[in-house]
C-alpha cells in the first residue's frame, strides 16, 4: 500500500513537470539583451488633460518596481527598448442619476489606448492597439462640499492600466 501511494505521488510530481507552469517573469516579450526601458510621456488625441502624464508615471513605477530594468522617460536612443503610448479616446460619461436633484450622481471613466513596444533595433516585442480601461467615480451637488473625484479615478485608472500592461509584457499573455 506504501509503494503504490509513494508511486502515484511520484508519478503526480513528475506529471506536473510539463504542465506550462512557469515562475514570475519566466516568459517574456523582453529580449535577455534589454537593460533599459525608455518611456516617453504617452501621447494623446483627446482633450483630456492630464492622462498622458498620469497613465505614464504608473507604468514607468510599475516597470520600475516590478523589474530590474532601469526605466527612464527620456527617449535618447541609450535605451534597449522604447514602450509608447497613445491615449486614442477617452470619455467621461453619466453612469447613474438622482432622481431627487435630477442631476448625474457616478460618472464612468473610459480610456482607450494603444501601445507598442521596440527593440533599439526598430523590432516590434510587444502591441496592443486597443487597452481599454474605465473607472466609475461619484459626484456631488452640493456646493460647499464638493470635492472633484475624477482625478482619484484616474489615478485608479492609471493603476489598473499599468499593472495589466507590466503583467503583459512580462508574462507574455
Amino acid at each position: 500500500m506504501r509503494k503504490s501511494l509513494l508511486a502515484l505521488l511520484a508519478s503526480g510530481a513528475f506529471s506536473l513537470t510539463g504542465c506550462g507552469y512557469h515562475t514570475l517573469g519566466a516568459a517574456t516579450h523582453l529580449p535577455a539583451g534589454v537593460h533599459t526601458l525608455a518611456v516617453p510621456v504617452f501621447a494623446t488625441r483627446t482633450e483630456a488633460y492630464h492622462t498622458e502624464t498620469a497613465l505614464t508615471e504608473a507604468v514607468v513605477r510599475e516597470f520600475a518596481a516590478r523589474t530590474k530594468l532601469r526605466v527612464t522617460p527620456a527617449n535618447d536612443g541609450d535605451s534597449d527598448a522604447t514602450l509608447r503610448g497613445t491615449i486614442l479616446k477617452q470619455t467621461v460619461m453619466p453612469l447613474t442619476y438622482n432622481t431627487a436633484t435630477e442631476q448625474s450622481s457616478s460618472f464612468l471613466i473610459t480610456v482607450v489606448i494603444s501601445v507598442t513596444l521596440t527593440g533599439r533595433d526598430g523590432q516590434l516585442l510587444y502591441e496592443n492597439k486597443n487597452y481599454t480601461y474605465r473607472e466609475q467615480f461619484q459626484s456631488t451637488s452640493n456646493l460647499p462640499t464638493y470635492l472633484d473625484e475624477s482625478p482619484a479615478a484616474e489615478q485608479r485608472l492609471a493603476r489598473n492600466f499599468a499593472r495589466a500592461l507590466v503583467a503583459d509584457v512580462l508574462e507574455g499573455l
